[in-house]
């Protein structure tokens, strides 16, 4: 029979982290040093029974809760009674989640994977080791910000190129800023990596330079889109949404300038960090 005892084991990052602040600079004339709260993201990597599932970019707060709840709604266990405990380890960026599963869950699993290997060869639920999920790259040559005259009204710019959305709502957008200012290309997609990769795909078919200009994401800024975006050699992406720490540590590892653009207030320069001698006001 399952321990009840055993299924919740409380630990530090059961509990919310404060936010993390980081620097970033505005993108106008005054280019004022501020500090922003950020929200925090580390790579979970799951195992049942000591076989490796999948690697999850997750915020770390509660992560027992969500290993329960990823266990169930991705059809590893039928039941909560099917999970025997949950071990969370390491820190950092990278956690382990080790998930101690009842024999009937665990053949079921075993089964899915023999199926799935030799059906596709995909894997599950995208990368099975924290390495894949925190690759290597090839850092970018630093490249000069955008002016600041390019964001001016980019947010109504942006929803008149959004044509599907308009029509069908729930899409997600990658857009392409050109050195001119003038905005290239729109690609939009119901998922926000597929969204990037069309407009990657739309960048190398149509010959443009992707560091003459800027990308824009309509979506959250997640890690994933930072390696995309470094691997197709853009040299600006800007977010509508605030960046993680942990994408804003990314693009500054990889010369990669990150921007978010605020609704009411002046593009806010993430990456490269805001140099040491501008005063904060």
């Amino acid at each position: 029979m399952p321990n009840p005892d055993a299924k919740r084991h409380p630990t530090a990052v059961d509990n919310p982290p404060e936010p993390t602040g980081y620097q970033y600079a505005e993108l106008d004339g005054n280019a004022r040093v501020e500090d922003a709260a950020l929200a925090e993201e580390c790579a979970l990597a799951i195992s049942y029974n000591g076989i490796g599932y999948a690697v999850m970019m997750v915020s770390p707060s509660a992560l027992e809760d969500f290993v329960a709840g990823f266990s169930l709604s991705n059809a590893v266990v039928q039941s909560i009674d099917d999970i025997y405990d949950i071990q969370v380890e390491g820190e950092g960026i990278a956690l382990h989640a080790e998930v101690d599963i009842g024999n009937r869950a665990f053949w079921s699993l075993k089964e899915q994977r023999r199926n799935l290997a030799g059906t596709t060869g995909c894997g599950l639920c995208g990368v099975e080791a924290l390495e894949q999920a925190l690759p290597e790259l090839r850092s970018l040559a630093p490249a000069p910000l955008p002016p600041a005259e390019h964001f001016l009204d980019l947010r109504e710019r942006i929803n008149a190129a959004q044509e599907l959305a308009r029509r069908s709502g729930a899409l997600h957008a990658a857009l392409f800023v050109d050195a001119t200012g003038e905005l290239r290309l729109c690609r939009e997609d119901i998922g926000r990596h597929n969204a990037l990769d069309k407009l990657i795909g739309a960048l190398l078919r149509e010959g443009l330079d992707p560091r003459a200009g800027f990308a824009v994401v309509t979506s959250r800024c997640s890690l994933e889109l930072i390696h995309k975006a470094v691997r197709a050699g853009l040299s600006t992406l800007v977010s509508l949404s605030a960046p993680t720490t942990l994408t804003v540590e990314w693009a500054r590892r990889h010369h990669l300038n990150l921007i978010h653009l605020p609704h009411h207030s002046a593009p806010r320069v993430y990456s490269p960090a805001p140099h040491p001698e501008v005063p904060s006001q």
